[in-house]
């Protein structure tokens, strides 16, 4: 299967940026980030600019790549409803991670 088809964007191939939205846009980067096929996903905000729906699609598609493709994620986030969607969540406090109980959405 290839990387554009497992994010849903195979019939975007030959679109340039500027014709996508950016929720495409987002699509694409984790497509160039898993077509080498890694064992873990670094994601720096990957929601920062997307509206809630569109989020929670990405956060939907992490969770897809983690479940069916056994990729971890690792996911640095300020909103906390994508938060929502980790299995364990760390806050960094003064330099020092601390456990927080996670809420898996559904």
């Amino acid at each position: 299967m290839t990387a554009l088809k497992i994010v849903g964007l195979e019939d975007r191939a030959k679109h340039s940026p500027r014709e996508m939205s950016g929720g495409q846009q987002q699509r694409v980067a984790i497509a160039r980030a898993i077509v080498s096929d890694p064992a873990f996903l670094l994601c720096d905000e990957p929601t920062g600019d997307l509206d809630r729906e569109t989020a929670d699609e990405i956060l939907s598609m992490l969770q897809m790549l983690n479940r069916d493709f056994g990729k971890t994620i690792i996911m640095v986030t300020h909103d906390p409803e994508a938060a929502r969607y980790a299995r364990r969540i760390l806050h960094l406090d003064k330099g020092r991670f601390i456990e927080a109980e996670a809420m898996v959405a559904s």
